[in-house]
């Protein structure tokens, strides 16, 4: 079992629920349809606040001990394939993680053309440069989203990948590594897929609203028996 506290390289802390703004019981609804905004750019440079859910809710990642996420294997594979995103792909970085028992939080920031900026120097980011616009300073709901692919028009940077295009691979990587571990491992098997088909995911605005979501994500293991993403929430 490990647990892991650092932005970026081995950070393993989540936020409140599947949904990390609670309320809309529209978006909640199970059978719901992806939602986007039409004609936003999800391949323009800039940092995207994501949320990731196992199908069913199935806590597969480790147990919540005195309020600190503690990671099994199958947590830990997850945190090296998030950790393993910049240096797969070029243009791609990452920022604050953590890993819940059956969903994780991140904030995935596309840098653009260029070389890709080492994770570790990810705590400040110039918001004119990421072509982050606007003013809000709270984060409002997220959008679900579904996993394959960006919005139809949209091409990836010239760096490579779009928002949806990270996070196909990531759930395609840590698909492939589960299933590993089930058959070499006996890790507990998934029914049918280890992902729901859909995921949230929210523009950050400005540094001011990065710093928020930052410290969001890290509350949230503390949260725990208050998420709704909890089977067994009070």
């Amino acid at each position: 079992m490990a647990t892991t506290t650092n932005r970026a390289t081995t950070t393993n802390r989540a936020t409140t629920g599947g949904c990390p703004y609670a309320g809309n019981e529209k978006i909640m609804n199970k059978n719901r349809q992806s939602i986007r905004l039409r004609k936003y750019d999800y391949s323009k440079a800039g940092a995207y606040f994501v949320t990731i859910c196992t199908q069913n809710k199935k806590c597969f990642f480790g147990n919540m001990v005195n309020d600190e996420m503690v990671l099994n294997d199958a947590g830990q594979m997850i945190n090296i394939i998030w950790n393993e995103l910049p240096i797969n792909y070029p243009g791609v970085n990452i920022d604050e993680f953590q890993i819940m028992p059956n969903h994780v939080h991140g904030i995935i920031i596309l840098v653009g053309a260029g070389p890709c900026a080492c994770p570790e120097m990810t705590d400040h980011i110039d918001m004119d440069q990421s072509q982050i616009t606007g003013q809000s300073r709270k984060f409002d709901k997220g959008q679900p989203r579904g996993d394959k692919g960006q919005p139809r028009g949209v091409a990836p940077t010239a760096a490579g990948l779009s928002l949806p295009d990270v996070v196909h691979r990531f759930k395609s990587l840590t698909t492939a590594r589960y299933i590993h571990g089930v058959r070499q491992k006996q890790w507990p098997p998934f029914p049918g897929k280890l992902w729901q088909r859909n995921y949230y995911e929210h523009i950050v605005r400005d540094e001011n609203e990065l710093n928020d979501i930052r410290k969001y994500i890290m509350d949230n293991p503390r949260k725990w028996d208050l998420d709704r993403e909890n089977p067994d929430a009070r």
